[in-house]
C-alpha cells in the first residue's frame, strides 16, 4: 500500500533529519578521538622533553638484556656510552638528538678505533629506534648510516675484512719456544690459545665441566660461542699438558683464574704478557691468522676443515646448510701437525 505524498515527505524528512544528526554525532566522536590523540601525542612530547638520552639508553639495555647470550654485552654497552656518547648527548632530550650531536662523538673516534665507533654508531642508532616507535621522537634517525651519515664522515673499508696484527707463522716455533721462559699463568694460557686455535674469550672463561681429558674433548656451549653454535675442540698431548699442568693452581671453576678468588684471567692479560715479551705490535687474536695462514699454505687440509677448526661459519650459506659434520677427525689431526710445527723449536726432554 502505497503512502500519500504528504505522509512520505514526513517520513523523508525524518530520515534526512536523522542522517543529518547521525552524521554531526560521529563527525563530534571523529573530532574528539582526534583531539585525545593529539594530547596523547603532546603527552609523549612532553615526556621526550623531560626523557634524556641517558634515561632511555638504560631502559633499553634493560629491555635487550635477556635476549643477549654474553653478559659482557651489557657491560660493553655501558661503557662505550658512557665514555663517548653521554658525555655530549646524555643529558639532552632524547626527542633533541641530532645529526651534528651524533657526528660530534662519532668523529674523533671514527677512523683511529674504527671498530668501537661502528658499535657505538649501532648502538645509538637503536636506542633512538627504540625511542621513535615510543613515541618519544619524531623524524628520521640522525645515527642511521646508509643514505645519511655515510656521507658525513670518513669511508672505512668493511669492519668485517680489518684485520688484527698477526704474527708471520713463520715465527711462530721460535715465539713458542720464547714463551715457555715466561713465567705467570697468562703463558699457559696464551699458549694453549695459540695450539687450540681458540679465541681469547672462549679460553679465559673455559670452566673444568667443559673437558673430558680421558677423550682429549674440550666441548664450548653454544652460549660462548661467536656463532652461538656449540663447538668441540680435539685437544693435542701438549694442550693436555698444558691443562694438567695448570689444575693444581687453578680455581674450581675455571680454568685459567685470575687474581681474585673463584674470577678468570684478565682479558688483558695475554696482552700485557706480548708486551712484556716486545712483542706490542701484535695482537692475541691474530694467532688466529697465524694459524689460518699456515693451514692455508702448508698444509692440503680442505677449506672447511681449516674454518671449521676456527668456528667460522662458511661464507657460503646455501654450503654450509647441507654441512652435517663437524670434521672432528679431521681437525685433530690438523691441530696435532699444527702443535708439532708450533714446538718445532722447543726442547723435547723437560715439560714446562
Amino acid at each position: 500500500r502505497f503512502l500519500d505524498n504528504s505522509k512520505a515527505n514526513v517520513y523523508i524528512e525524518k530520515i534526512r533529519s536523522f542522517y543529518k544528526m547521525a552524521s554531526f554525532n560521529l563527525w563530534k566522536i571523529l573530532k574528539q578521538l582526534a583531539a585525545k590523540q593529539e594530547q596523547e601525542r603532546e603527552y609523549k612530547l612532553q615526556q621526550a622533553k623531560a626523557k634524556t638520552f641517558r634515561t632511555c639508553a638504560e631502559e633499553f639495555i634493560e629491555l635487550s638484556r635477556p635476549s643477549w647470550r654474553n653478559v659482557k654485552h651489557v657491560q660493553q654497552w655501558q661503557n662505550t656510552l658512557s665514555k663517548y656518547a653521554h658525555p655530549v648527548i646524555g643529558d639532552l632530550p632524547i626527542g633533541a638528538v641530532q645529526t651534528e650531536a651524533v657526528v660530534r662523538i662519532l668523529d674523533p673516534i671514527w677512523t683511529t678505533k674504527t671498530e668501537t665507533a661502528t658499535r657505538l654508531r649501532g648502538r645509538i642508532e637503536a636506542i633512538l629506534d627504540w625511542a621513535a616507535v615510543h613515541g618519544l621522537r619524531q623524524g628520521d634517525n640522525p645515527a642511521r648510516l646508509k643514505g645519511h651519515l655515510e656521507h658525513m664522515l670518513p669511508k672505512l673499508r668493511d669492519a668485517r675484512h680489518v684485520h688484527h696484527p698477526a704474527l708471520p707463522y713463520e715465527q711462530l716455533p721460535a715465539f713458542i719456544a720464547e714463551l715457555r721462559h715466561q713465567e705467570g699463568i697468562a703463558r699457559y694460557a696464551l699458549e694453549f690459545l695459540i695450539l687450540c686455535a681458540s679465541r681469547t674469550g672462549e679460553v679465559l672463561l673455559a670452566t673444568w665441566s667443559e673437558f673430558d681429558l680421558n677423550k682429549g674433548i674440550w666441548t664450548i656451549p653454544k652460549e660462548r660461542m661467536k656463532a652461538g653454535i656449540e663447538h668441540r675442540v680435539p685437544l693435542t698431548k701438549r694442550a693436555t699438558e698444558i691443562l694438567k699442568l695448570v689444575q693444581p693452581f687453578s680455581s674450581k671453576t675455571y680454568v685459567f683464574p685470575g687474581g681474585k678468588k673463584e674470577k678468570p684471567l684478565s682479558n688483558m692479560a695475554m696482552s700485557m704478557l706480548l708486551r712484556r715479551m716486545g712483542h706490542d705490535s701484535i695482537t692475541v687474536h691474530g694467532f688466529r691468522s697465524s694459524f689460518r695462514n699456515w693451514a692455508g699454505e702448508q698444509t692440503n687440509y680442505p677449506f672447511e676443515v681449516c674454518e671449521q677448526a676456527l668456528a667460522h661459519r662458511l661464507p657460503d650459506a646455501v654450503a654450509a646448510a647441507y654441512l652435517r659434520s663437524d670434521f672432528f677427525e679431521r681437525r685433530a689431526s690438523l691441530l696435532a701437525d699444527w702443535s708439532n710445527y708450533c714446538q718445532s723449536k722447543c726442547p723435547t726432554s723437560t715439560v714446562v
